[in-house]
């Protein structure tokens, strides 16, 4: 049996598929929760590090921009501007 990943043994990897087979729908939820939230924090510190002197909320809008789209992240950068002269 070929494995999906070359340094896994094909032991290893049928115990690993077992494993999430026989898991409770909880605990596989909780581990696609905790992948999601690392990828947006990698993702988040990333376009950090390449914009460097962007505000907080320049750096939403980047997010914003560059997951969901130019259309979204005009829609938030209008809302945050009214929020501002609302305040």
């Amino acid at each position: 049996m070929r494995t999906q990943s070359s340094d896994t043994s094909p032991e290893a990897e049928r115990v690993q598929i077992e494993l999430i087979r026989n898991a409770p729908s909880t605990k596989l939820f909780g581990l696609v929760r905790s992948l999601s939230q690392s990828m947006i924090q990698a993702s988040r510190d990333t376009i950090r590090q390449l914009h460097p002197e962007a505000s907080k909320e320049e750096l939403d809008i980047l997010f914003v921009e560059l997951y969901y789209g130019q259309e979204l992240a005009n829609h938030v950068r209008t809302a945050i501007e009214r929020r501002k002269i609302h305040e």
